[in-house]
């Protein structure tokens, strides 16, 4: 490219303006907000691993769709981090024996994948994770889910807006077995049943006939898969689920039946579907699954997760139970921009400064270097214009469009050691000394911000 060309991000990722930045911070702040709320401490990883740590999991088919290298000279492979889900497990392995039980940690990193960029999906992303390790039962299972709604409802989402649909592979792997599908093809059925929606009708009557599925079979799968069920209604579906597939055990829905029980206790009932065409396509997951989907069904799941009970011990730890979810921000934007829940200028949610200076004296212009010092070391968020001008007009404007609290002019007053204070949003103002003047602005900022919804913590 020459000197003279213009450079662009790669495809597939994003740049982050101050408007789009406060956009993130937002999402990310709520995030932490209800991992922190629901007893959840941060961690953080690399941005690369060994390659290994992501085929051993997934097997060597997923490298082609990672950013792997190799350092030049060096002997081992290394990969983008794709998901979160292996670091986590490596770290609870390498520290088992003195971490508490139960393990309740959250992440919100960058993650990579090597795929074709589409709305809703990109090459680079933030994605929240949330996991908790060491602690078995349906109980665990909905605690990690609730993190997951309560961010939602903090974000404006309601039930009506938002559905988690919840699932168990140990009972759609035994209505699988009695509908025909052979207990070495289970695999197979649950990658085929992920991706039911992207493969076309005829090709998907074909893959399910490969694996055990035929016609008859599928008509009764449909009876049950893919139906969302509300909570208070599942006991019945549960018995019809036996009924349309006689083959299954009554204790195979067991599961099912100890999720109903804790999402009803839960108070979060009110959110969630069963949903037996739930499975997750990947093949880590043991029991419960779950995904949060738009109800609009305008974009992708936004959250998916479960339980992956055995993947600890293949990193080398002790065998642990662990549940967990990711929630991206990038389907999670568009759709609270659909819904005009994320203000279409970032700039809106940018922390507003307490204070802007203006000198509008020579002495003003002196003094101000270190009343800026003075009043920032009082914890106060300051800023000042950096244009040559004493037009105090134009220099209100700036600080207006700056969005600031009052404007501190510093004119002829400061000969008797008085500035003037100009509340700029109801536009009043008053003469305040400089050794009141800190306390001022904080006792503007504290009156304002009582009413400002969209004010930074």
């Amino acid at each position: 490219m020459s000197a003279s060309s213009k450079y662009q991000a790669p495809k597939g990722t994003r740049d982050f303006y101050p408007a789009e930045m406060a956009l993130r911070r937002h999402l990310e702040g709520v995030w932490r907000r209800a991992s922190v709320l629901h007893g959840f401490d941060e961690i953080e990883g690399p941005t690369f691993e060994h390659l290994e740590l992501y085929t051993a999991k997934s097997g060597p088919g997923i490298v082609s769709e990672l950013f792997s290298f190799r350092r030049s000279g060096g002997e081992s492979d290394y990969a983008l981090r794709p998901e979160f889900t292996p670091t986590l497990a490596r770290m609870i392995a390498a520290r088992a024996g003195a971490l508490p039980v139960p393990v309740k940690w959250f992440a919100i990193p960058q993650h990579f994948r090597a795929e074709r960029p589409q709305r809703g999906r990109l090459r680079e992303f933030i994605q929240w994770n949330v996991d908790l390790v060491g602690l078995e039962g349906a109980g665990a299972d909905v605690e990690v889910m609730a993190v997951a709604l309560h961010a939602l409802e903090l974000l404006g989402l309601s039930p009506k807006e938002v559905r988690c649909r919840v699932s168990d592979r140990h009972a759609v792997a035994a209505v699988l077995a009695a509908l025909g599908v052979a207990p070495e093809r289970a695999a197979q059925a649950f990658e085929l049943l992920d991706r039911r929606g992207k493969v076309p009708g005829s090709e998907f009557a074909a893959q399910a006939a490969a694996i055990g599925l035929d016609m008859e079979s599928l008509a009764r799968l449909d009876a049950i898969a893919g139906r969302a069920i509300p909570v208070p209604e599942a006991p019945a579906f549960f018995e019809s689920v036996m009924r349309e597939c006689s083959g299954v055990a009554p204790a195979a829905l067991d599961p099912l039946r100890a999720l109903a029980a804790a999402l009803g206790a839960s108070g979060v009932a009110e959110w969630c579907d069963f949903d037996l065409g739930i499975v997750r396509g990947l093949a880590y997951y043991t029991g419960t699954v779950f995904e949060i989907h738009d109800t609009h069904g305008a974009e992708r799941a936004v959250a998916g997760g479960g339980r992956y009970d055995g993947l600890v011990e293949l990193f080398g730890g002790p065998s642990m139970p662990a549940i967990g979810f990711g929630m991206g921000d990038v389907v999670l934007s568009l759709m609270l921009r659909d819904r005009g829940l994320l203000p279409s200028d970032g700039a809106a949610l940018l922390p507003r400064p307490a204070a802007f200076l203006i000198a509008a004296s020579p002495e003003g212009e002196e003094r101000l270097p270190a009343l800026a010092t003075e009043l920032r070391r009082a914890g106060l968020h300051v800023r000042r214009s950096y244009k040559s001008t004493r037009n105090v007009g134009k220099l209100l404007a700036e600080a207006a469009k700056q969005r600031a609290r009052v404007a501190v002019i510093l004119g002829a007053e400061l000969a008797e050691g008085a500035v003037t204070v100009k509340n700029l949003d109801s536009g009043s103002q008053r003469t305040a000394t400089l050794g009141e003047l800190a306390s001022v602005i904080s006792a503007e900022r504290s009156a304002a911000a009582t009413n400002d919804e969209d004010e930074p913590a």
